[in-house]
């Protein structure tokens, strides 16, 4: 950038930058940030790179809505570069773009905007270094920030939860506010929450005040916010409870990683394939397909009934169904045709649960023929005329007490899946051993691979068969078996390995 090119756009402020030129797309310490809202302040511009390293410079060009920033490093800048490509930023509602410049340092002489810059600077990195006094004083102030008392990190309760609500839906939400570090969930007192911590207080207050009180699904699943005492997230690992999002290189502890294949590569890592693992931005295809985002705008799903095609038509049953399909949701009636018996129809709850069952089911192995799963022309299942021969292929189960979620507060939304090699076992009485149920398990001709108890708990277990289709067909006649001691087996497909 030349300095008469900058002054023409900016005024004076642009006649005090001075750099040393370099090529573009050169890694650099300098980051160019494009495409900012009018109104933009310093210390939002500076909260892009506080995630990724310390701020050490800022030059702004409000006259051509652009800035920039010096990291500490040149490695911060480039894990900051390599990021903000998979997470668009928004600053006020609008994306902006963040590059590399073609300036090796960041050069800016004293004038009045440079001294409000470094005011900020020195406010938001005694903020980030656990000073907040410093961060509440006039400098912080003059720059709109307004940070005092505020923290960063939203504690968030899920009401009425009647679909899963996972990190990945989260992250996707609440990033349209700024950018989001980290995210805890967890269960207490029956409700689902989640710590979200955004890189300044200033995003955390954009997304409280807009969507506080809000449905993430269409009538369900409502958003109630408010600042967290904490000022800062602990996290340990990256998995399906826990995530920090500008360190994808910690560990997944007990559960299995949820990284994004592209964004492993941005950071210059190497993570295996993982059946069925969610992008960290995207909305799972379940819910995507059922069109049932409230916040952005989508109209909720219609049919509740099922077409399944290309059955085994020897060994197919409304029961293997009815317990397959019911690992998605509430499966109230189940018809095989009877003139097309490789045909059947399965009623949902709602068409929510269906796009949910079609999307995790669709093409998966049942009895050895891969089913085809699509949404039935008929919006309810049709039964039988009185007198009409039916061979028991239409079966109501709209009572049955083997539904997974009829609680609006089942920990089974937070569990759902694809179908995997790996089963969850629960409910298992004291005097069950590792070789009962791996007995059990082989009983009917499957490969046990692995086996492992759950540490605190004896009364869940992880199992690993030699396929997914032979899991698939285990947990179809293993689940609600009874194990004695007026105990249930229940069994679910799980995203661990062993």
């Amino acid at each position: 950038m030349s300095s008469n090119s900058a002054s023409a756009v900016n005024g004076n402020d642009s006649k005090k930058f001075k750099g040393d030129s370099r090529s573009a797309r050169v890694p650099s310490r300098v980051i160019h940030i494009r495409k900012l809202p009018g109104d933009v302040t310093e210390g939002e511009v500076i909260s892009l790179g506080l995630p990724f390293g310390k701020v050490t410079n800022l030059l702004m060009l409000k006259g051509k809505n652009q800035a920039f920033i010096e990291m500490n490093t040149e490695e911060a800048a480039n894990t900051m570069v390599s990021y903000y490509p998979s997470v668009t930023p928004v600053l006020h509602g609008q994306p902006i773009y963040v590059q590399f410049s073609n300036h090796k340092k960041l050069k800016t002489d004293s004038s009045p905007n440079r001294a409000r810059a470094q005011a900020t600077l020195q406010a938001v990195n005694s903020m980030q270094s656990g000073n907040l006094a410093l961060a509440a004083s006039a400098a912080a102030m003059d720059t709109g920030m307004a940070m005092a008392g505020q923290s960063p990190v939203l504690r968030i309760i899920v009401e009425n939860l009647l679909y899963p609500v996972t990190l990945d839906v989260l992250h996707q939400i609440f990033s349209k506010f700024g950018t989001v570090l980290k995210i805890i969930t967890f269960t207490k007192n029956s409700r689902f929450q989640a710590l979200l911590q955004y890189a300044d207080p200033t995003s955390a207050q954009h997304a409280k005040l807009s969507l506080d009180g809000q449905n993430i699904y269409n009538a369900c699943c409502t958003l109630c916010i408010d600042f967290s005492k904490l000022t800062s997230l602990n996290v340990k690992y990256n998995n399906g409870k826990s995530r920090g999002y500008t360190r994808p290189d910690r560990p997944s502890g007990d559960s299995q990683p949820l990284l994004d294949q592209t964004m492993a590569a941005a950071f210059g890592l190497s993570v295996p394939s993982i059946h069925g693992a969610l992008a960290p931005l995207a909305i799972p295809s379940a819910a995507a397909a059922a069109g049932r985002i409230a916040i952005l705008g989508l109209a909720g799903a219609g049919n509740s009934v099922l077409l399944v095609s290309n059955l085994n038509t020897e060994r197919v049953t409304p029961q293997s169904l009815f317990i397959l399909f019911g690992v998605y949701g509430d499966v109230q009636w189940v018809k095989i045709l009877f003139n097309k018996k490789e045909n059947a129809r399965v009623q949902m709850a709602d068409g929510n649960q269906a796009q949910l069952a079609m999307s995790h089911l669709n093409g998966h192995k049942l009895h050895g023929k891969a089913t085809c799963v699509t949404l039935s022309k008929h919006q309810n299942v049709q039964l039988p005329r009185e007198g009409q021969e039916d061979q028991g292929l239409t079966k109501d189960y709209g009572n049955s007490p083997l539904h997974r979620f009829k609680k609006p507060s089942s920990k089974n939304f937070q569990n759902i899946f694809l179908p995997s090699a790996t089963l969850h076992l629960s409910n298992i009485p004291p005097s069950i051993s590792e070789e009962d149920l791996k007995a059990l398990f082989s009983s009917n001709g499957g490969v046990i691979k692995g086996f492992k108890f759950f540490q605190k708990d004896c009364k869940m277990a992880l199992i690993q068969m030699g396929s997914v289709e032979e899991a698939v067909q285990a947990l179809i006649d293993l689940h609600n078996h009874d194990l004695g001691e007026n105990h249930h087996l229940r069994v679910s497909f799980s995203k661990s390995t062993i």
